[in-house]
C-alpha cells in the first residue's frame, strides 16, 4: 500500500483570527505585531503580503513597504481556541496526526478509501465550523506535502508525487525547501547551484565535502524530494520558555533581574495550567552586538514554582554578568520527566551571524 501524506496549513493564521474579530476589515493589509521600535511581524494578510510584507520581518520595515497597513496586537488565547477547534476537528477525521504548531499539522491518509475527497470535506468542514480556510498538500512524504501545500496558498489543494515535485519546482531556488536557510542556500551558490534541479543532480560526493558527510547525503535526497513518510501523532513539548525584546538596550542588572523575575511568573503560570515542571532551568541573554549567550542548570527535583525558576534564573544572570548592554532576554524550563542526573551549569555561545 503507498503511503499518502497530507499537509495542512491554516491560511494566513493569526490575522485571519483577527478578521474573524474584525470583518470591517476584510480586503485590507493586516498586520498582527507588536508595536515597539523592535516588533517583527508574526504573520501579515495577503493584502499585505502583495507589498513584500513577510513573517518575522522588522515591523518598521513592513509599514514603510505597507504604510497603509492596519497594525493588530497578537492575541495568543484567540489563536490557541482557533487551533484547538481546527485540529479537532482534524483528529475527527484522521487518526494519525502530527500537529507542529497552532496552524499546522501532518496527516497520514495511507488506508483511506479516497483520501482527496476526504481532505476536501475537512476543508470544507473548517471553514463552515471555524471561518477559517486551509491550504492542504498531498503526497508520498512530508516534503513532498509540505512544499505542495505552499504552492497555490490561500486556499490551495496540490497533489503531487515525488517526480511531479521533481518537475514542478525543477527551477525553484533551494531555499524553497524546508529546512535549507539562506546561509546554506548562499554556500549552494557557491558551488554553481542555484535551482532545486541542479541540488538534486549534484554529485553526492561534492556536496558531503562541501558540507559534511551528514549534510551532505541530507541536502542531496532534498533536491531529489525523498522525505520521511512517518508521521508521528504525538510530540511531547521538551521545553517551555518565555522572552522578551526590548525596545532600547537594557544595561543595568537590577532591571534585567525585574524582567526575568517577570518572564519566570509568566513560564511558571502556563506550566501549572499544563500541569508540567521540569528540572533544567535556563537563560538566554543576547547582547546590543547579537552575541547570544545561554546558561543552564539541571536541579534534582522538578519543578513549575515562580520562586525556584526566578532564583536560579537570576543567579544564572549574576553569574554571567553580561558586558554589554542586552538587547533580549529569556527564561526556559526543559526535562520534563527527565531522569537525568543534576547536572553542574551549561553555556552555549553564539557569535554574531
Amino acid at each position: 500500500m503507498s503511503t499518502v501524506i497530507a499537509h495542512l496549513d491554516i491560511d494566513a493564521f493569526y490575522a485571519s483570527v483577527e478578521l474573524l474579530r474584525r470583518p470591517e476589515l476584510r480586503g485590507r493589509p493586516v498586520i498582527v505585531s507588536g508595536s515597539g521600535p523592535r516588533a517583527v511581524v508574526t504573520t501579515a494578510s495577503y493584502e499585505a503580503r502583495k507589498f513584500g510584507v513577510g513573517s518575522a520581518m522588522p515591523t518598521a520595515r513592513a509599514l514603510r513597504l505597507c504604510p497603509e497597513a492596519i497594525l493588530i496586537p497578537p492575541d495568543f488565547p484567540a489563536y490557541r481556541e482557533a487551533s484547538a477547534a481546527v485540529m479537532g476537528l482534524v483528529r475527527g477525521t484522521v487518526e494519525e496526526v502530527e500537529v507542529m504548531g497552532l496552524d499546522e499539522a501532518y496527516l497520514d491518509l495511507t488506508g483511506l478509501l479516497s483520501p482527496r475527497a476526504s481532505m476536501r470535506r475537512l476543508i470544507r468542514q473548517i471553514k463552515e465550523t471555524t471561518g477559517l480556510t486551509a491550504s492542504v498538500g498531498v503526497g508520498p512524504n512530508k516534503l513532498v506535502a509540505k512544499v505542495a501545500s505552499d504552492a497555490e496558498k490561500p486556499a490551495g489543494f496540490v497533489v503531487l508525487t515525488r517526480e511531479q515535485a521533481c518537475a514542478r519546482f525543477a527551477g525553484h531556488p533551494p531555499r524553497l525547501v524546508p529546512g535549507i536557510g539562506a546561509k546554506t542556500a548562499e554556500r549552494l551558490e557557491q558551488l554553481g547551484i542555484t535551482t532545486i534541479a541542479q541540488l538534486g543532480a549534484a554529485d553526492p560526493d561534492v556536496l558531503a565535502g562541501a558540507f559534511g558527510p551528514r549534510q551532505g547525503p541530507w541536502l542531496s535526497a532534498r533536491g531529489r524530494f525523498h522525505g520521511s513518510a512517518t508521521v508521528e501523532p504525538v510530540r511531547e513539548a521538551v521545553s517551555e520558555s518565555r522572552e522578551t525584546t526590548f525596545d532600547v538596550d537594557v544595561a543595568d542588572h537590577a532591571e534585567l533581574e525585574e524582567h526575568l523575575h517577570r518572564l519566570a511568573e509568566q513560564l511558571c503560570r502556563g506550566l501549572q495550567k499544563h500541569e508540567r515542571a521540569g528540572r533544567t532551568i535556563a537563560i538566554k541573554v543576547r547582547l546590543d552586538d547579537w552575541t547570544t549567550v545561554t546558561r543552564a542548570r539541571t536541579i534534582a527535583h522538578p519543578t513549575n514554582e515562580v520562586e525556584h525558576v526566578g532564583q536560579v534564573a537570576r543567579e544564572l544572570l549574576r553569574e554571567y554578568a553580561p558586558p554589554r548592554p542586552v538587547r533580549l532576554i529569556g527564561v526556559r524550563v526543559a526535562s520534563f520527566g527527565g531522569t537525568e542526573q543534576p547536572t553542574i551549569e551549561t553555556a552555549q555561545l553564539a557569535l554574531p551571524m
